[in-house]
This record gives structure tokens, C-alpha cells and sequence, in this order.
């Protein structure tokens, strides 16, 4: 195994070796020693030249022998130029610290989406950082990436209360979420304002909406990809901050100082967030519920990083987090969840690989209930882990790695009929894949690979992708990306909630029909328990101008199996019953759908300005075997318009203002009511016996919700006091008209409740 592990770090060298020779490293900020991500290095005065890339990695290759002069140069930051020798056959380690500058520019930042636009192919795919997702609107006081996520093409977000995100018609537990290559199963909290991520502990994040690549796997419909930052290397800092909705602290700080002398260095990073909103709302929004808004929560993240000389690094991270909610006369709904693990990044000495790892473990438990019905309950926890190699060749590169997976499930259900549902799984996993970037002239080619195994189900899922990218001119290009995809995880949900609060999880269970019929009656054997999904995505980047950037991207995901409850079980499946038919006695059954539709983005750049515009069209559905349905998140139109505008003698003040459009969901409208009598015996009296209400339901999610509009703005005002000390003060008002729209109706008391209405917010951040 070792021989193995050594000829896969110098396989490349072998084949690529040459008489000239290879620079590489790290570009850093000098005043925090954290990495700087996606910035041109190049060797000033040639061609040659490298971006980096989320870790701050670079790697300029087949560079003659020679002495040269590295530049580096990033927008807010003063350039560096630094002399530098080649010799043939030499790896040169040479990392880079940039400081940023003096001069405070009226324009705005580089973004990396800009600087990739040409040489990656970029299909469905958003790069966060924390600029652009303080270039919203601050609900609660403090920016988050929850907030942000809700303006994306193709996101749809059911609201400000029980929020769940969407992403072009896969559902909650379709969406894969990573926190520094550890699984997160649920990244939002129950009031949707809020995730569970710190905004300034975030290094980047990548949302992938569809047709990711084959570095990622074990998910239908998309992937979110977050990487936090390492704590400061140079100094004690941090920040603290508090709003009406809650209260934050961050601190970070070097453990071992780093120096520019190529010595080694350790920080460490903390964050914490609480929420007081149920008490503090009792005073401030009292005229929304006087009783207080029910929503609490507690978020805790902690990381040490260990960096040695060349670059390599180790870090050690853990979470806690807990969501606590008392929906009024509707449910409690609490959840928790923990974790921790380790990554790393290793810069072998001899070969122009850059190698990454990662092991982690995180569990998840949810619990609702509902008044006198019985509750639900559902957890998992596993591990996860995984090994990258990376080769980079100027703007071509090679990564292949593997993943296993493990992880257990245990749940609880009733559905409408009140039967008991429930499974306790173990479940196994392994995968592995090769992904390849070249670039040939104008085009841009990433075909990759996945070969997955359901250790547990006996499943093999050979997955085949492919991206490109064209560039037809210069402020032209075309992109499309496809391919298969697998999950074992199911979600468990009612269909006839109104608004879905509870997602439980499952493997793939096996009380599944034997035969599934088609909407052309067509029937099929099942052979297999996982969900798949075909993706097929093809748009253009087009810029109109020097600042304006449009984008257009159609899609359309085939889910040619996927897995859900039996909403129509009456029947316990058992030798007594071996002749009805599976749809009266299954748990689960087997469904098919499609989700089709078109995103439009308008971004424009210019100055202190900055403007975002994005409509998505979007159609999906549901074939169950006897019906076709309208899950409950299929948004037909949907609007996000969003500005930021700074201004000022210093730039110390900054406006945002969002305004959101969605038409409504659907639901599954109330047809009747009838006494609903249970027999418990041979001798019932149903004359004389007392039954409960039962409530008759008419056709699944046949009516639709009233559409969704709300405009939220908020202003903000920097103090600087000295060099290392500011002060952010921050107004914001979220649903500024008091739009009336729908969370929940109360079936029995035939009862609208609304989401959050007309509601002010102040707050303040001082970083030191």
C-alpha cells in the first residue's frame, strides 16, 4: 500500500518531467497570514503565469531555467514583485505575502467568478465569499449566508419562518452540504433568516446547483462546498456583535506566530452565536405575538490550524449546533447537531502534486411534536472521509481521489392514517474518481468520473460527467454540463403539511414495491434501492459592457427514481395481507420527476454600485405510479432584485435594499370534515361512541398558496478608530410595505397565520 501511495505522488513528475522546472507555494495576506484566494501569479515579462486557488495554492509549470521576477497583484493590495531562480528539473517553493494598501480605492473588488471566467467552465456554479454576502441586506443585524443563498438563480426559499432551500426542484435532503469536507445535515435554522455558518469565519463557499463534477457524490440535485478560514497567524483579534435578534463573538489568534522566514506557524479560530429572539421580542415585537418570538438557537464552531514551513498544513475543527422553536398552537420543533474532524493539505517535496485529506464525523437529531398526534423523530450520525490528488499543469489539471462513507439511521414516522413507520439502518459507502481540466485554445473540457458503492444495498453506480466551456469571443461564451447521479438518503415528510417543518433521514429502505408503473403504463422492475437523477444544463456568459454581465442557463434534472413515503398505506405488510396490492400495505414507494426551467442573471460592477438581477422560470413535478403531483416547493416564477450602493467622504457608508417575488406553492386543499370513530373492539357502539375530527382531503397539492413578495433594506455606518479597531452600525428593516404573506393554515380552526411582517432591526459589530 505504501509503494502504491508513493508512485501516485510521483507519477506526474515522472511523466511531465523536462528540462526546465516548476514555482510554487502560497500567497498570503501579510497582515493575518490567512491564504489569498484567486489571484494571479505571474512571472513578469513572460507568458507564464498561475492562479490561486481556494487554499491559496499557485503552481507556474515547465518554466525554462532561468532568473525571473514574480508579481502578484490583487485589487486592495499594494503589488508584489519579488526575484526568483529556476534550474532545470528544480521545484522552487517561494510563498508570497501581499499587503493590502494604504489607498482606499472608489471602485470595487476583482471577483473570482471575473478572473475564472475564461478558463473554467463554470456551469450552475456560484462562488461566495464574505464580500459579496455583505452586499445584501443585514437582516437581524448581521450578514449571512442563508440570506444570500436566497438570491441565487434557481434557489427557492419557502420564507422568513420554517425556511427550507430548494435547488431547481430537488428537496432539502437532496442537497449535500460540506463544512471543510465534513457532511452538515442541516445547515439552516427554523427561522430562515439565519444559517448555522458564522459569516466571518467563511473563507468561500461554492454552490453548485446542478452538473457538478465528479469530485462530488452521494447527492441528486446539488452540492454546497464551504471552507472556513484560519485564524489570524499575527495577532489576537476577533470581533463581538449584538442585535436585537442576538448576540455573536469571534476570536482568532496565533498559537506559534508565523514570520516571512519560511518558519512554520498554528493559530486558532472560535465562533459563537446565540440567539435571544423569544425574549427580546416579547419588548421589541410585541405587536407581532405577545407572547414573543418563538425562535432560539446556539451555534458553536471551532478550528486549530497547523502550517509547516512549506505550506503543508493540518487542521482540527469541531461544531455544536442546537435549534429551538415553539410554533405557536402548531408544534415544538427542536433539533441538534455535532461534529468534528480533521483536514489537511500536503506539499510533497519531490513532485508537483498538491495532496488534501480529511476525516470527519457529525450526527444529527430531530423531534417534532404535534399536539396530541404522535410525534415524529428521526437522527443519523457517521463518518465521512476522503483523499485528493491534484496535479496542476498551468491551466490544465488532473485530480483523482476516493471517498468512504458511513453512517447510521434511525426514524420514526406516522403517516395520515396513523401508521407507525419506522427504520433503523446502517449504511456503508465507497466511491472514487477522476476528474480532468485542459484547456484547448478556446475550449474548455472537464470530463470526469465517479464510480460509487453502496456497500450496504449491493449497489454499484457507475457515473459518468462532462463540462465544457467555449469561448465564441471575447465577451462571449457557451458552457453546458451533465451526467448521472446517485443518493442512498431519502427524506420522510408529510405531503399534506402545509408548510414542511420536519425532514427526517433514511437509507434506503427496502420495503419497496417490486414493480413500478410509468405514466404510459409501462411496468418496470425495481432493481435497485437508490435515487438517480440525470442532469443536463447548457447556458451563456455574455458581457454587455466593461461592469454588466448577463447569464443565462437552461436545465432541465431527470429523476428516474426517486424514493418516498406511502401516504396511502392502511395495511401492516404481512402474510395476512400477501395479496393487496404493495400501494395499500408498502412503507415507501418508488416516483419519477422531472424539473425543468430557465435562470436569467444581470450582474452590473461599477464604482461604490452594484446591482444583481435574477428571474428564474421553473416547472416541476411528480409521477407516484397512480398520480401525477406538484411537490409542495414547485415555484414557477421567481424574483430577486438586489443593490448596494456606498457612499461618503471615507466610503464609511453603505445602503442595501432586496426586493423578492415568488408565485405560490402548492398545497392540498381541505375538502371535508367527518367524526372519526375508532373502533377499539368487536362490542364498539359506534352510536353511542365519541370520535375525533377527521378531516377529508381533497386532490394532492391540487391548489395553490397566494404568492410571496417582500422588499427589505438596510444602512450601515463604519467608525474607524484606529488601525486595527472599527465599529459597523447597522439599520435594517425586513418586509418594509408589511406584506401579508402565508407560513402556515390551521385546517381545524380554518386559521391563516402570516410570516414575519413589517420588522425593524439594529445592531452593531466591533472588530479589533
Amino acid at each position: 500500500m505504501q509503494r502504491i501511495f508513493f508512485l501516485l505522488l510521483i507519477l506526474p513528475s515522472v511523466i511531465f518531467a523536462q528540462s526546465t522546472g516548476t514555482i510554487r507555494g502560497f500567497v498570503y495576506d501579510k497582515e493575518t497570514g490567512e491564504p489569498v484566494i484567486f489571484t494571479n501569479v505571474v512571472l513578469k515579462g513572460t507568458t507564464f503565469g498561475a492562479a490561486t486557488d481556494v487554499n491559496g495554492y499557485y503552481s507556474i509549470i515547465k518554466v525554462p531555467a532561468g532568473d525571473y521576477t514574480i508579481s502578484v497583484t490583487y485589487l486592495g493590495y499594494d503589488t508584489l514583485q519579488m526575484p526568483v531562480s529556476v534550474k532545470a528539473g528544480q521545484i522552487v517553493n517561494q510563498k508570497l505575502y501581499i499587503q493590502k494598501s494604504s489607498i482606499k480605492l472608489k471602485t470595487v473588488d476583482i471577483s473570482a467568478e471575473k478572473m475564472e471566467a475564461r478558463t473554467e467552465v463554470k456551469t450552475s456554479v456560484v462562488k461566495i465569499t464574505p464580500k459579496e454576502i455583505k452586499q445584501i441586506p443585514t437582516i437581524g443585524g448581521e450578514p449571512d449566508l442563508a440570506q444570500y443563498l436566497q438570491v441565487l438563480p434557481g434557489v427557492v426559499f419557502t420564507g422568513d419562518q420554517g425556511g427550507q432551500l430548494y435547488i431547481r426542484g430537488g428537496s432539502p435532503i437532496q442537497n449535500k452540504v460540506l463544512l471543510d469536507g465534513m457532511i452538515v445535515y442541516n445547515p439552516f435554522h427554523s427561522i430562515g433568516l439565519f444559517s448555522v455558518f458564522d459569516t466571518d469565519i467563511i473563507r468561500n463557499a461554492d454552490i453548485y446547483t446542478g452538473g457538478f463534477g465528479a469530485e462530488y457524490g452521494g447527492r441528486v440535485s446539488s452540492i454546497m462546498d464551504i471552507k472556513t478560514k484560519d485564524g489570524n497567524k499575527k495577532r489576537l483579534a476577533g470581533k463581538v456583535g449584538a442585535s436585537t435578534f442576538g448576540a455573536k463573538l469571534l476570536l482568532e489568534g496565533p498559537l506559534k506566530k508565523q514570520s516571512e522566514d519560511g518558519g512554520g506557524s498554528s493559530s486558532f479560530i472560535f465562533s459563537a452565536k446565540n440567539s435571544y429572539l423569544s425574549q427580546s421580542s416579547k419588548i421589541i415585537y410585541s405587536y407581532i405575538d405577545p407572547n414573543g418570538l418563538p425562535f432560539d438557537f446556539t451555534d458553536l464552531y471551532g478550528k486549530i490550524s497547523i502550517n509547516a514551513a512549506n505550506g503543508s498544513k493540518v487542521n482540527f475543527f469541531g461544531f455544536n449546533y442546537d435549534d429551538r422553536v415553539r410554533y405557536k398552537a402548531v408544534s415544538n420543533l427542536n433539533w441538534k447537531s455535532y461534529g468534528g474532524g480533521s483536514n489537511f493539505i500536503l506539499v510533497p517535496g519531490g513532485s508537483s502534486m498538491l495532496v488534501e485529506g480529511n476525516f470527519a464525523y457529525s450526527s444529527y437529531l430531530i423531534k417534532l411534536e404535534e399536539g396530541a398526534n404522535p410525534p415524529r423523530q428521526s437522527s443519523i450520525d457517521g463518518f465521512n472521509m476522503g483523499f485528493n490528488f491534484t496535479s496542476f499543469r498551468g491551466d490544465d489539471e488532473i485530480k483523482y481521489g476516493i471517498e468512504i462513507l458511513g453512517f447510521q439511521t434511525d426514524f420514526q414516522f406516522y403517516n395520515e392514517l396513523n401508521r407507525k413507520i419506522m427504520q433503523k439502518d446502517n449504511t456503508t459507502e465507497f466511491a472514487t474518481f477522476v476528474k480532468f481540466k485542459k484547456v484547448l485554445g478556446k475550449l474548455v473540457l472537464e470530463p470526469s468520473f465517479r464510480a460509487h458503492y453502496y456497500a450496504s444495498l449491493n449497489n454499484f453506480s457507475p457515473e459518468p460527467r462532462l463540462g465544457l466551456k467555449y469561448n465564441i469571443a471575447e465577451r462571449v461564451r457557451f458552457k453546458a454540463s451533465g451526467g448521472l447521479y446517485s443518493q442512498n438518503l431519502i427524506q420522510a415528510n408529510s405531503d399534506r403539511d402545509v408548510v414542511n417543518l420536519f425532514y427526517g433521514f433514511l437509507s434506503g429502505p427496502d420495503n419497496l414495491p417490486n414493480k413500478f408503473t410509468d405514466k404510459e403504463g409501462n411496468v418496470r422492475e425495481v432493481t435497485h434501492r437508490l435515487q438517480k437523477a440525470n442532469h443536463a444544463i447548457a447556458g451563456f456568459e455574455i458581457d454587455l459592457a466593461r461592469n454588466l454581465d448577463f447569464n443565462v442557463e437552461v436545465y432541465n434534472k431527470n429523476f428516474t427514481q426517486l424514493t418516498n413515503l406511502n401516504r396511502n398505506k392502511i395495511f401492516e405488510d404481512n402474510a395476512d395481507n400477501a395479496s393487496r396490492p404493495d400501494a395499500e400495505k408498502k412503507d415507501f414507494i418508488i416516483e419519477t420527476g422531472q424539473a425543468r426551467g430557465i435562470d436569467f442573471t444581470l450582474k452590473y460592477e461599477y464604482k461604490r454600485m452594484y446591482i444583481w438581477a435574477v428571474y428564474s422560470l421553473a416547472k416541476v413535478d411528480r409521477w407516484d405510479g397512480i398520480i401525477e403531483y406538484y411537490p409542495v416547493f414547485d415555484r414557477r416564477h421567481n424574483v430577486n432584485l438586489v443593490g448596494t450602493y456606498t457612499f461618503g467622504k471615507d466610503l464609511n457608508w453603505e445602503f442595501d435594499c432586496r426586493w423578492n417575488y415568488g408565485s405560490g406553492f402548492p398545497f392540498t386543499p381541505t375538502q371535508g370534515f367527518y367524526e372519526d370513530v375508532k373502533f377499539s373492539g368487536i362490542n364498539s357502539n359506534y352510536v353511542t361512541a365519541n370520535g375525533t375530527l377527521g378531516i377529508q382531503y381533497g386532490d394532492l397539492n391540487s391548489k395553490r398558496l397566494p404568492q410571496y413578495h417582500r422588499f427589505d433594506v438596510t444602512l450601515k455606518r463604519k467608525f474607524e478608530f484606529r488601525k486595527n479597531m472599527t465599529l459597523d452600525a447597522v439599520l435594517s428593516i425586513t418586509n418594509v410595505y408589511n406584506r401579508e404573506n402565508i407560513f402556515y393554515f390551521d385546517r381545524v380552526k380554518y386559521e391563516r397565520v402570516n410570516q414575519l411582517p413589517f420588522m425593524p432591526s439594529a445592531g452593531f459589530t466591533l472588530t479589533f
